[in-house]
């Protein structure tokens, strides 16, 4: 819609400057006053159209039909005021009949080539005020001739402008179509990763439970009371396997609870500060630098789903980097942005490019990739993005923003 308001608008300023020129310099007289009287009204027709479409993002196909039947009106009522069918710019009826092809239903394109072909018919039956000479034989000495000539170039000039810019609009639609099945069949994966790893968790349970009793035993036992390196160890044995109860306790919750069923409320810095916690006593990290400036705490919700995220994305800069990891998180207006890097040898240009797919990663391992895949797909749940580059000499940068608006907890209004 907003392509044929701008096609009008050069109409309007192409329909003054032909009839000028013809009146004046053609010294063909024309009857201003009524033609005058068409431009204005197809001039304040598509002032409304603008005013109206301006902000509106659904347009019907009855709406585009409608504009353009305006449009051919106003065409055939100035063919009929300068010459009818005998006006070279009769063939102008050619493009609205290609827009209507390229815009409009099939038989809304069809019902426009039957009105302008009545258009044609009308213009040949009903004499206008006007008598066009024509002597073809001229040449482009003939102002019948030059008109033809300048009326296929018009025709051609708009007929390749429009229809580019409807093509490239319709590319930019079929793309944003196709990224939308993309993130349907991603979540259509994610959901079944889901269901397998709720599986695998029920099942894990009763052997972690054993190994936990085991353990215990060994404890009481001479061979590992007398010797403070085995206790040491089984001690080291006994909190992996708590990390490991956890996970699986975790995955449990967040396959049968939605967010907001079992809230946590709490604020920014102690989310973080909590999350920062569990994830250096649980993990071999060597050097991590952490920075909170977030500014004035908030208070959020924190579930399972999110605690993952970051930790995912600490996880995988902490496998490329075993030295060091830097975690900063900071306020940008109504966002929450955690910024994680690392030292490692960080990504490759195939992998920037298919950052977040699942499967991708430096790794080399089956399996590998599918925690950024993760990550990217809870962020965009809640309305954020995760993005990716290279540090410089070396070591990678990803960059969660998640808007704070997702991570609070909406009250029900209390009942009166």
């Amino acid at each position: 819609m907003h392509q044929l308001i701008q096609l009008r608008w050069i109409a309007v300023i192409g329909q003054v400057a032909t009839i000028l020129f013809v009146h004046f310099g053609f010294r063909i007289q024309l009857p201003l006053a009524p033609m005058a009287i068409v431009l204005a009204c197809l001039a304040a027709f598509n002032l409304v159209s603008t005013l109206r479409w301006r902000h509106r993002e659904k347009v019907t196909n009855g709406a585009l039909f409608l504009a353009l039947l305006i449009d051919v009106m106003t065409l055939t009522a100035q063919l009929y005021l300068s010459g009818g069918a005998a006006n070279p710019f009769v063939f102008l009826y050619l493009l609205q009949v290609a827009l209507a092809a390229v815009l409009l239903r099939t038989w809304a394109s069809c019902a426009m080539v039957l009105v302008t072909t009545a258009c044609f018919v009308a213009l040949t039956t009903f004499s206008g005020p006007v008598v066009i000479p024509a002597d073809p034989t001229r040449g482009l000495a003939d102002p019948y001739v030059q008109g033809l000539l300048l009326c296929f170039a018009l025709n051609a000039t708009l007929l390749v402008v429009f229809i580019t810019r409807i093509g490239r609009i319709l590319r930019a639609r079929d793309q944003h179509l196709a990224d939308l099945r993309q993130r349907a069949a991603e979540e259509e994966h994610i959901v079944r990763m889901g269901l397998l790893a709720s599986g695998a968790a029920h099942e894990l349970g009763t052997p972690l439970a054993t190994l936990s009793v085991i353990l215990g035993d060994w404890r009481r036992m001479k061979p590992f009371t007398e010797q403070p390196e085995l206790l040491q160890e089984l001690d080291e044995m006994q909190t992996q396997l708590q990390r490991c109860k956890s996970i699986v306790t975790g995955i449990l919750l967040s396959a049968g609870e939605a967010r907001g069923d079992a809230p946590v409320e709490t604020t920014v810095g102690e989310f973080l500060d909590d999350l920062v916690a569990e994830w250096r006593s649980t993990r071999p990290v060597r050097g991590f630098d952490y920075a909170n400036e977030f500014g004035a705490d908030v208070a959020i919700v924190s579930d399972s789903g999110l605690k993952q995220m970051i930790g995912n994305v600490l996880d995988n800069a902490l496998e490329a980097s075993p030295d060091w990891v830097g975690l900063e998180a900071w306020r940008d207006e109504d966002r929450l942005v955690l910024r994680v890097s690392d030292a490692g040898p960080g990504f490759a240009p195939a992998m920037l490019s298919q950052f977040g797919k699942p499967y991708q990663s430096s790794k080399g391992r089956p399996g590998r990739g599918m925690g950024l895949f993760l990550s990217l797909n809870v962020a965009r749940q809640l309305g954020g993005s995760i993005a990716a580059r290279n540090r410089e000499p070396s070591g990678a940068v990803v960059t969660v923003s998640l808007p704070l608006s997702s991570l609070t907890l909406n009250e029900a209004p209390a009942d009166e």
